[in-house]
């Protein structure tokens, strides 16, 4: 079973690590702050509403995965309240990108991993709700959007990606480094799609929009999700390291996975 000291130890760490990333990167990329992933009221209404009616089927499911994981093994709860906070902090990383938008780590990868794709879900929506309130850090009219594309798309890549890893037999290192960084170029491929819905361009569409805001996003989110997917082989790892029995309780951690 997961001790306690363990874990507080692991988010002191992981602390550590995230307050040297900040100073490092305020000494050295002195850029404004544009708190938003998708920000509050730049969407239009009615794209706001689809993208929520969209997102509700998979919060509801989510939660069902949630009360079903603490119920069978209430020990997890811990180590699923260090799955939200990884993704909280990492998301609260950010540096400018598109207009209206931002770019930074969304950590559900590493929860997906643990608990598969929809309870990350309610995790990243609980997450987007507090820094939506808390920090400026997105919206909530917008709400729907960034859920869709942080909260439900980055966390199914992740999980898809980590268990085709384990078919193929591929190293675990690498199933978890692949699965945290597609998981994030996902998210931003969602988000650069949901803007260019709701903002098409005059010559070209949809199709020339798209292509403007990916290659736009790319010049910071590609080497985010390499970072991000090193970060989360490493905490990956420590979690082995703490706790081999309580997560191998976990079916994604058994001797059938990727070794």
């Amino acid at each position: 079973m997961m001790k306690l000291e363990t874990i507080l130890d692991l988010m002191k760490r992981l602390k550590l690590f995230i307050t040297t990333a900040f100073l490092i990167y305020f000494m050295l990329i002195p850029l404004p702050a544009f708190a938003m992933h998708v920000m509050e009221g730049f969407l239009p209404i009615g794209w706001c509403v689809l993208w929520y009616a969209v997102s509700l089927p998979f919060i509801v499911y989510g939660l069902r995965a949630i009360k079903k994981i603490v119920s069978d093994k209430p020990s997890l709860k811990m180590l699923l309240g260090l799955s939200g906070a990884f993704i909280f902090v990492l998301s609260a990383l950010k540096i400018p990108s598109v207009t209206g938008s931002c770019s930074h780590p969304t950590g559900v990868g590493l929860g997906a991993i643990l608990f598969g794709p929809t309870a990350m879900t309610v995790m990243g929506s609980i997450v987007l709700v507090f820094q939506a309130l808390l920090l400026a850090h997105g919206g909530i009219t917008t709400l729907g959007a960034n859920v869709l594309s942080m909260a439900i798309a980055g966390p199914f890549v992740a999980y898809a990606t980590y268990r085709l890893c384990r078919s193929i037999n591929l190293p675990q290192w690498m199933g978890v480094f692949l699965a945290a960084t597609l998981g994030d170029l996902c998210t931003y491929t969602v988000t650069a799609i949901e803007m260019a819905l709701a903002f098409p361009a005059t010559d070209g569409g949809f199709t020339v929009s798209a292509v403007k805001f990916l290659s736009i996003f790319a010049v910071t989110q590609v080497p985010l999700a390499v970072c991000e997917g090193l970060l989360t082989v490493i905490v990956f790892n420590v979690l082995s390291t703490y706790s081999v029995e309580e997560l191998q309780e976990l079916s994604l951690f058994s001797n059938k996975g990727c070794n």
